[in-house]
């Protein structure tokens, strides 16, 4: 049986040169970089490096990096920091209605201490509204909290865009998006979009799980969420990581020269997946944007049939996929972000999520294509819906509220 990791969006493999970069400081050299020794200051020189590295791959200065344990962390630091920052001349918040849940579920802790908060929407293809987006932006609005591409459907997010809207209605306004999926995959560069904090994560662009940062331009107030240390310059206290982020440094130096040749092949495979899908497969829907889209994203919505069947069977045929959030999924909810594209409810709950990484191969879409058929019709075949749908020509529910299926990919 072949084995085929098409999980990407929640973790990816290590490169072998971040594990070899990681190791001394997982054995030898394992000093605090607090310390004022030898020990120490080896250790301090590493972190240092890997400041440097991430910074260069954002288009950042140094200093305006703080090292996180995960993307979900960096968000709270960065929505519940500012409000805290900022309380003072406005308390009101404005996030899309398909950030990741470190973004809405902070945002919702705020709502209870006081804070405002308006969810603008999205259009059927997961892009914020420009209009209602104009709307939400208040004298009082504090931050704007927008995700730079979507981990479940893949939708890039014209940020840049977005950012002169919420700068025309409000200059004062501060601007954040989680770049977690995006950063690795398309390029990432603070000055052209014009944001003043970005989130990303070194586990999804091959770099180590327990790593991630956030940048906050230099003229940004933050007030710490972690307590009791110096490090990071008295913005996030605690013991760091040194491996993880001596990992995190050498993915971002990686990706900095790799990312345009490996995206190029990544988009291409994830081309012939989306293309043998639809063909193979009828009453299949593609989510997310058409054109504007992660190159190594295909989520799939599965008509008749949920996604957790397909995902068991997938796995016994070696093949790891997923169907919605990597902090969702064992949930077995319907994806927010599927509801809030206003995709009809019966054909989201056949959610499936495909997400590649420069380690796929074109004979890895060769054997989801040849097994995933099988494993539709096997399901089908245990539908009721299904058996009504051949019966009668009629759905027992609503049909798609979209028309993904449609477009040219």
């Amino acid at each position: 049986m072949k084995n085929v990791y098409l999980d990407n969006q929640s973790c990816t493999r290590p490169d072998e040169r971040v594990v070899e970069a990681m190791l001394p400081f997982i054995g030898e050299s394992y000093g605090n970089p607090q310390s004022i020794h030898s020990w120490g200051a080896a250790a301090k020189e590493a972190i240092d490096g890997a400041r440097a590295k991430t910074a260069s791959f954002l288009n950042a200065a140094p200093r305006e990096i703080i090292f996180t344990s995960c993307g979900s962390e960096a968000n709270n630091l960065a929505v519940k920091g500012a409000a805290a920052a900022y309380e003072g001349t406005g308390k009101h918040i404005v996030v899309s209605a398909i950030e990741h849940f470190s973004v809405l579920h902070a945002a919702r802790r705020l709502a209870k201490s006081g804070f405002d908060i308006t969810v603008v929407g999205v259009d059927k293809f997961g892009t914020v509204m420009f209009e209602e987006l104009e709307r939400a932006v208040r004298p009082d609005t504090i931050l704007v909290s927008i995700q730079h591409a979507n981990t479940e459907v893949g939708t890039i997010q014209p940020v840049k865009k977005l950012r002169e809207i919420v700068r025309a209605k409000n200059s004062k306004t501060i601007f954040h998006t989680d770049a977690v999926a995006s950063a690795g995959m398309i390029p990432v560069n603070i000055k052209d979009m014009g944001v003043d904090m970005l989130t990303l994560a070194a586990s999804q662009f091959h770099g180590p799980k327990g790593a991630a940062a956030l940048y906050v331009s230099k003229n940004v107030r933050l007030i710490p969420q972690i307590d009791g240390g110096a490090q990071e310059e008295g913005r996030r206290g605690g013991t760091e990581n040194v491996a993880a982020i001596v990992g995190m440094g050498k993915a971002c130096e990686i990706a900095s020269a790799e990312m345009n040749s490996y995206c190029r092949q990544i988009a291409a495979l994830r081309n012939t997946l989306v293309e043998g899908v639809l063909s193979k497969i009828p009453h299949v829907y593609l989510n997310g944007h058409p054109h504007e889209r992660l190159p190594g994203n295909a989520n799939f919505s599965v008509e008749f049939i949920e996604g957790e069947g397909m995902l068991l069977f997938l796995d016994q045929k070696g093949i790891a996929a997923s169907s919605g959030s990597a902090c969702t999924s064992k949930a077995l909810k319907l994806s927010h972000v599927l509801d809030a594209m206003k995709t009809d409810v019966a054909i989201a709950q056949g959610s499936l999520l495909f997400s590649l990484s420069k380690y796929n191969t074109a004979d890895d879409i060769a054997y989801v294509l040849a097994e995933l058929p099988a494993i539709v019709e096997r399901l089908r075949a245990m539908s009721p819906t299904y058996a009504h749908f051949i019966k009668t020509g009629e759905r027992m529910k609503a049909g798609p509220g979209t028309d993904y299926g449609h477009h040219d990919h």
